[in-house]
């Protein structure tokens, strides 16, 4: 009975921190206007493109590095930045990252990366690539940007290139292998 219990906890704390990937939990607990309360928002700042709801819209970064990422036999392209955080990652290059699909992105719990808190912001943009500090958590977003400000903790990494479909097909968990694109 007491190994049950003990199991029930642990069950229970696993699924509360996974929740912070990806949830459908309802925001009428959290203001729906992080901007409107003084936070950093994933907009701020970012070079988009607003025409093409198929598309990221994040801009990749002009001599940004780019990166492959091998969902099984699917490559998801992508442009990391030049923040301290992606810099990390890409030191480890090739990396495989374990994720799981939520309801708005792919994300798994990694190794800590350093970030500047400057760049720490609520939300992001459908095709983001972020690192959330608060587990650490690697995350590709694909839908719901409308309703991400909710949640904080984000640095924005990078983006895919491709259509946003290309990711938001994909089911499961994967061990998603990064690498240097040539």
């Amino acid at each position: 009975m007491k190994r049950i219990k003990l199991l029930s906890v642990f069950l229970i704390s696993a699924a509360m921190l996974l929740a912070g990937c990806g949830s459908s939990s309802s925001s009428s607990d959290v203001s729906s206007s992080s901007a409107a309360s003084g936070h950093s928002v994933a907009k701020d700042g970012a070079d988009m493109q607003t025409n093409d709801k198929t598309m990221p819209t994040r801009k990749p970064m002009e001599g940004g590095t780019k990166i492959n990422m091998y969902f099984g036999d699917k490559v998801i392209p992508g442009v990391l930045n030049d923040s301290e955080t992606a810099k990390a990652l890409i030191a480890k290059l090739p990396y495989t990252q374990k994720v799981h699909r939520y309801s708005h992105d792919f994300c798994g719990v990694t190794q800590e990366l350093p970030y500047n808190k400057s760049e720490e912001h609520y939300g992001w943009l459908n095709g983001d690539i972020d690192y959330a500090t608060d587990a650490p958590y690697f995350t590709i977003l694909f839908e719901d940007e409308d309703l991400s400000e909710k949640y904080g903790n984000q640095v924005n990494i990078g983006v895919i290139t491709c259509p946003l479909k290309e990711i938001s097909s994909l089911e499961g968990d994967y061990e998603v292998r990064i690498e240097l694109a040539e």
